[in-house]
């Protein structure tokens, strides 16, 4: 059992690029060959991704999150490696509303690693990257991992976990309230349903009950408006 931690999780400080750099490089030459140049030019073109002008939840800010979490759970994995590939690549293509971003992402993955790594590890990387849909439930203790990484900012303190739901909601302006609010209770319902919120006990112990009080109060608001 792990020990019970009353910590919430922690926005990203401030990051180190050239730290950021040499990290994803030195993952990508662990796994991937054609060395260190096309390592940090993949890793170039991802910091353009994720730097996008519509983008206001889904940047590097998220990949940071995300990584200081699996930093956290790496070494309760089977293939930490792919993992935290997956995380790199997960929303590496995010167009507000589209049903097919992580399908695209992968594919880029996919695109970019051709003929620089084996077909079991481009496997395990696409399926971690498709298993951040949330839409069907995780089988594997890796997807488990990653799922419960890519929603371990619900259990931010309020102000934190408030702040990036105002971004996600920026990123989506061109969908009216009376779209948007029914889909969001929908999809924060479905969460709150789930015997667990979180589906390692690493992150239930960490951070459940204040997924629950935030979702609770985004919920209650959402009612409130008249939505539900």
């Amino acid at each position: 059992m792990f020990e019970r931690s009353s910590k919430t999780a922690v926005a990203p400080a401030d990051h180190d690029p050239i730290r950021e750099r040499v990290r994803f490089a030195a993952l990508w030459e662990r796994r991937l060959s054609g060395g260190r140049a096309l390592a940090e030019t993949m890793h170039a073109r991802l910091i353009e991704l994720y730097g996008e002008p519509h983008r206001r939840y889904h940047t590097l800010d998220h990949v940071r999150h995300c990584l200081e979490e699996f930093d956290r759970a790496a070494a309760l994995m089977d293939d930490p490696d792919a993992v935290e590939m997956a995380l790199w690549f997960h929303d590496a293509i995010y167009r507000s509303g589209a049903m097919d971003n992580e399908r695209r992402s992968a594919d880029l993955f996919r695109q970019w690693s051709e003929g620089h790594a084996d077909a079991a590890f481009l496997q395990r990387v696409d399926d971690l990257i498709m298993v951040t849909t949330h839409r069907d439930p995780p089988t594997q203790r890796d997807e488990r991992f990653i799922v419960d990484i890519d929603l371990s900012s619900f259990g931010l303190p309020w102000e934190a976990f408030e702040r990036d739901g105002r971004r996600i909601r920026a990123e989506c302006a061109d969908i009216v309230d009376e779209i948007y609010c029914p889909g969001q209770l929908r999809f924060l319902l479905s969460l709150q349903n789930r015997p667990t919120f979180f589906l390692t006990e690493f992150f239930q112990q960490r951070y459940e009950r204040i997924a629950h009080d935030n979702i609770r109060r985004v919920i209650e608001n959402l009612h409130a408006r008249g939505y539900g």
